[in-house]
């Protein structure tokens, strides 16, 4: 599984982001303007240091599309906050409430931005 390097965050670490690289682009499909579309923003997303990119081949909840998985911080998992699945999450809008989340701390740090809490696939 590839990650991406990343700048630490406030509290030395950065929250991770787990990206379903077969069901990437979906959402959009060939409407996406974005040459490498969803997952090439999620890597951007990654390279400006907002988070760690884990790409793996399924997450087994392929009939959501452009499924996203935020981790926590290290900090914020040892307070409780646990992973946020996101589907269907694409687009630049969508990829930019991501990003301003996870640079606030992600899952654990604060609450969802807009259009951020429709696109959470309630879990467990």
């Amino acid at each position: 599984m590839p990650e991406t390097p990343h700048a630490p965050g406030p509290d030395g670490d950065v929250p991770g982001l787990t990206a379903c690289a077969l069901c990437a682009g979906e959402t959009l499909g060939v409407d996406d303007p974005l040459p490498g579309g969803q997952l090439a923003r999620l890597r951007a997303l990654a390279a400006r240091g907002a988070a760690r990119l884990t790409e793996v081949d399924c997450l087994d909840a392929c009939e959501r599309g452009d499924v996203v998985v935020a981790r926590p911080t290290g900090a914020s998992r040892r307070a409780g906050a646990g992973p946020v699945w996101f589907e269907r999450l694409s687009g630049d809008a969508d990829t930019a409430a991501l990003e301003a989340w996870l640079r606030a701390g992600g899952p654990g740090g604060g609450a969802l931005p807009s259009p951020l809490p429709e696109r959470v696939i309630p879990r467990g």
